[in-house]
């Protein structure tokens, strides 16, 4: 079992900055992609990034030249961090880690974490 703790949400006005961070711990062998979702009131959740195990990366057309993830694969973490934050950018901000731990490879969710974009 993988648990992902997730940190660094709150609440900016536009034009701020913000950074995600998501910490996976417990049985894991290897971690394969590394990503961030995020989903708002009465929308779907949706991908914002992520990046595989090869450092491969791919962004959400809404936050490219904004955001920027990145993984530190000695700690098993990822992070978001956001610039030029847009209200539009308001919403619950998960970690998605896709895992193994000698066998089967699953997908594993952070709990959430809020951002508000407000003035």
């Amino acid at each position: 079992q993988v648990q992902l703790v997730e940190s660094g949400g709150g609440s900016v006005q536009p034009g701020g900055s913000l950074r995600l961070s998501c910490a996976a711990s417990g049985r894991v062998s290897i971690i394969y992609n590394m990503g961030w979702f995020r989903q708002a009131p009465g929308q779907q959740r949706e991908l914002v990034g992520v990046i595989t195990s090869g450092g491969s990366i791919n962004y959400a057309d809404s936050v490219k030249d904004r955001f920027t993830i990145s993984r530190d694969n000695a700690k098993n973490t990822v992070s978001l961090q956001m610039n030029s934050l847009k209200p539009e950018d308001t919403a619950v901000y998960y970690c998605k880690v896709s895992a193994s731990y000698y066998g089967a490879r699953n997908d594993y969710w952070g709990q959430g974490t809020q951002v508000i974009v407000s003035s």
